[in-house]
């Protein structure tokens, strides 16, 4: 059985976060950190969930604090800290304010819990990836970033629909950015087991279509109804539950290259990587043609910007 904490409980994400990962069957103990002064807030968000948990007849031990030293022993991190991105505004603009949080956090959580697995979902999280893994001092496999796995999934989503088939018999990826510069993989992707490809219909599919709705996907949410919720929060449910789990389940997440992809890397990046117990650990894999340019612009600007902000943090300090 397992401890998971939720930094930045009291936000929208962290708190459905907190509702879809105590479904999970290894999850024993439940961590809800929010900032000093939110304790009303941090104590009503477990009074309410544990009115579902009696609800539902789930039996996880929730507590709060707004010190993040307690997440101690903690099997998983979840971190949603940070500021919310605004309607607008790019995930990208938000990289410096959120790196300055997330530098405090990681090293907190690095001296606290060095055993531990970091769930990074604060935006933009190819970057914050990398800070929290420079700061928090823990292993590359320790330290994954929720990536391109929502974006994999929306795209799933769009194809099924178009080919009017169930959802789970489509296999995607997005790789790259979680951002404007993300990368389908055409080349992977099979309905029914059958390559996309071979398929007489692809010929008509709206591919650039679909791509850009999966890109403005969140800016069109936040515009709508000023926030995502239920897409990450039940994204990051099943990446806890593939850990937990052990599964070996290969999902698209931001972590750690270094060569696994064409000599490509020495970045946090979205990639195909195999989960379990024991952390992350990034898949290699052959692209085409045009896969391989992408994914090295896309590898070119988070490098540039996670450099950037890393720059700025140290000159900080």
């Amino acid at each position: 059985m397992a401890k998971v904490t939720i930094i930045g409980a009291t936000g929208n994400v962290g708190t459905f976060a907190a509702h879809t990962v105590s479904e999970i069957p290894y999850v024993s103990e439940m961590l809800l950190v929010g900032k000093p002064g939110r304790e009303d807030l941090l104590g009503g968000c477990c009074h309410d969930l544990s009115d579902s948990f009696a609800a539902r007849g789930t039996h996880v031990r929730l507590t709060y604090s707004t010190c993040l030293a307690d997440a101690e022993g903690s099997d998983i991190v979840i971190c949603t800290a940070g500021v919310p991105r605004r309607p607008g505004q790019d995930r990208n603009d938000l990289a410096l304010e959120n790196a300055k949080i997330i530098a405090e956090v990681a090293g907190t959580i690095g001296r606290s819990s060095p055993d531990t697995i970091l769930l990074m979902v604060t935006n933009p999280v190819d970057v914050m990836t990398a800070v929290a893994l420079k700061y928090s001092g823990l292993q590359p496999r320790q330290v994954f970033g929720l990536g391109t796995h929502l974006d994999s999934m929306r795209l799933k989503s769009l194809i099924a629909r178009y080919f009017r088939v169930h959802v789970s018999e489509v296999h995607t990826r997005i790789i790259g950015e979680h951002g404007e510069s993300m990368v389908p993989l055409w080349s992977a992707t099979t309905i029914g087991g059958i390559q996309i490809h071979n398929l007489p219909t692809f010929s008509g599919l709206p591919i650039q279509d679909m791509v850009d709705a999966v890109r403005t996907s969140g800016q069109a949410i936040i515009r709508d109804k000023g926030s995502t919720v239920y897409g990450p929060g039940e994204a990051i449910a099943t990446l806890v539950r593939t850990i937990l789990g052990d599964e070996n389940r290969i999902l698209t997440v931001s972590s750690y290259i270094t060569s696994e992809i064409h000599g490509i890397g020495e970045v946090c990046i979205g990639v195909p990587a195999r989960l379990n117990r024991n952390g992350i650990y990034p898949v290699p894999i052959r692209l085409q043609g045009d896969e391989i340019i992408g994914f090295q612009g896309s590898v070119q600007k988070i490098r540039a910007i996670t450099a950037e902000v890393m720059d700025r943090l140290e000159k900080e300090e």
